[in-house]
């Protein structure tokens, strides 16, 4: 029997709202495609019952792979275990759970994939969200591309149709503080953008904290791009060329006026710059030191509870 063309990749966390209206559009995805598709669902460690939800699907329906994670890992690393599981011979096709990527485009991205595109990645020309978020959102993917070494593009996220080979790449990336656009991106080969707009979310709200969120865009700042280290010695730099100024303005009242700064002023400003550009460096030093510590571990990315898949299915009490 042939294997599926296209695995369709969601990871989930809470969903149970939200859970029938994906299974609903995505059936009517493949019923009306004439690949070959499988999906893989990622429990991400839900709290409600959206792995009760996953099991029941998955023992009735054999187009549906789940997956269930030992604990809550985060989006990227529950995108990176359905990754690795799914079996998609020709590409995978990266959503999001709570609909806000709508699968119907599938026909779209693959489309440019068989003209020979190895990367379609969307393109949020609007997101119906607060003017907060959109902003927040526009500003971290500028100052992104404007610092990184690899060409990530703007407005994209991970809701893309990638290929086989691109995937198996990405698969034996073991690094632990993982921002996969970002890794889709320095891995090259053809890409291309495909402008869409972005659903509200259907049901429930966001499960992207802002902790969750600075996160993220940490291990896109510091994963790809040399800009923080770099901006250490920028500030020591101003810091010294500052207390240069600083000093020849002092003697230059010594010699010429005969008055010099007296009291605690002069070196509270001393303490403040100086201690202020150590810490922001000692920060930065640190995240280097704090990805560098959690990947020597060599621990595992994610820890598999259980997966139903087709042997379970034959395996399940009729």
């Amino acid at each position: 029997m042939q294997g599926p063309q296209i695995s369709i990749v969601a990871p989930l966390y809470n969903e149970t709202e939200s859970f029938r209206h994906l299974v609903t559009r995505l059936n009517a995805v493949m019923d009306a495609s004439s690949l070959a598709i499988e999906i893989v669902l990622i429990d991400d460690g839900s709290v409600d019952d959206t792995a009760t939800l996953m099991q029941q699907l998955a023992l009735s329906d054999a187009r549906y792979q789940c997956i269930f994670l030992s604990r809550n890992y985060g989006h990227q690393i529950a995108l990176t275990a359905g990754m690795a599981v799914a079996v998609g011979t020709e590409a995978i096709f990266i959503i999001d759970g709570d609909l806000q990527d709508p699968p119907e485009l599938l026909s779209d991205f693959y489309k440019k994939y068989c003209e020979g595109y190895d990367v379609v990645y969307a393109v949020r020309k609007k997101r119906k969200e607060s003017w907060i978020k959109r902003t927040a959102y526009s500003t971290f993917y500028r100052f992104m591309r404007s610092i990184s070494y690899v060409d990530i593009p703007l407005d994209s996220g991970d809701f893309s149709l990638v290929s086989r080979r691109v995937v198996d790449i990405i698969n034996q990336m073991p690094e632990e503080s993982r921002f996969v656009r970002g890794m889709r991106s320095w891995i090259g080969f053809k890409q291309i953008g495909i402008e869409y707009e972005r659903d509200a979310r259907l049901a429930g709200e966001s499960k992207y904290s802002f902790k969750m969120l600075r996160k993220l865009a940490y291990n896109g700042i510091f994963n790809f791009s040399e800009y923080p280290i770099k901006v250490v010695t920028k500030l020591g730099i101003v810091a010294i060329g500052i207390s240069i100024l600083y000093f020849v303005q002092t003697l230059v009242k010594k010699l010429f006026f005969s008055s010099v700064p007296q009291g605690f002023t002069a070196i509270l400003f001393v303490i403040i710059l100086f201690g202020g550009v150590q810490l922001i460096a000692l920060g930065m030093i640190g995240e280097y030191v704090l990805r560098i510590f959690f990947q020597t571990k060599g621990r595992p990315l994610y820890i598999i509870k259980e997966i139903i898949r087709e042997k379970q299915r034959q395996d399940s009490p009729k």
